[in-house]
């Protein structure tokens, strides 16, 4: 099943979920990397970090949510994404109270940030598994024609 939101004949979604996922993991890397160190300027490096992620997961949710309008109901893929959807937002919610926690000491956060973090951060792992099921399992947002020797999108998108 083909995305609905697409850009150059690619998901819209699919492009802009590497944004969060990679912002939003090396923010808990930067926190680990500030207890291993003790210096302060990785802990502010991970709240600036965990900010752009938010934004961008904020960019990427509408594209989701669009693709995921366009799945039959009644279907796995439908319940899948519901749950991808879903545990993304509690994703969101456990940075953004990360952020919020943060908010007055950056470069030496309490405890309770990290702990929304790093929860944040292993609910992720499990959103995204759930999104890849979507894709390689389920086949949402593949092309109809996708095959081994299909040709470019963009020169799909010129000859039709």
């Amino acid at each position: 099943m083909e995305a609905r939101a697409k850009l150059l004949g690619h998901p819209v979604h699919q492009m802009l979920i590497v944004f969060p996922l990679g912002l939003l993991g090396m923010s808990v890397v930067f926190d680990l990397i500030y207890f291993a160190t003790g210096d302060q300027v990785f802990a502010a490096v991970a709240y600036w970090m965990t900010i752009a992620g938010i934004v961008g997961g904020l960019l990427a949710a509408p594209f989701g949510l669009i693709d995921w309008m366009g799945i039959p109901s009644g279907t796995r893929a439908k319940r899948v994404g519901a749950t991808h959807g879903l545990g993304n937002v509690v994703v969101l919610l456990l940075f953004a109270g990360s952020v919020l926690l943060r908010r007055d000491e950056a470069a030496a956060p309490p405890t309770a940030a990290y702990v929304c973090s790093f929860a944040g951060v292993l609910l992720s792992l499990v959103t995204a598994w759930l999104g890849g099921e979507l894709v390689d399992r389920l086949g949402i947002g593949v092309h109809h024609d996708a095959n081994v020797d299909a040709p470019s999108s963009l020169r799909e998108r010129h000859t039709s």
